[in-house]
């Protein structure tokens, strides 16, 4: 497996990190590079770790409609209860 997507990687974490730090006006141009390295390195990396991620957003993405799904249903059943 080539670990090419590792070297933007690194260079997204450590500009991510002086983001973080600075308040300046480097720290945007510092994020924005963060961004476009963090995507780059996900672009090269393997296929067995886009597919690992891609399931992760799945699976999260299910249950956060779940928990929206739920709490949506618990409102509309107190403001049904409301106009009784």
């Amino acid at each position: 497996m080539a670990l090419f997507f590792l070297l933007p990687l690194c260079t997204a974490l450590a500009t991510g990190y002086l983001f973080k730090k600075s308040s300046d006006e480097i720290a945007y141009i510092a994020g924005v590079f963060a961004a476009i390295s963090f995507i780059f390195s996900l672009v090269l990396a393997p296929w067995q770790i886009q597919l690992g991620l891609l399931l992760l957003v799945f699976i999260i993405t299910n249950r956060l409609l779940q928990e929206n799904e739920s709490k949506l249903t618990q409102t509309k059943g107190k403001q049904f209860r409301e106009t009784k």
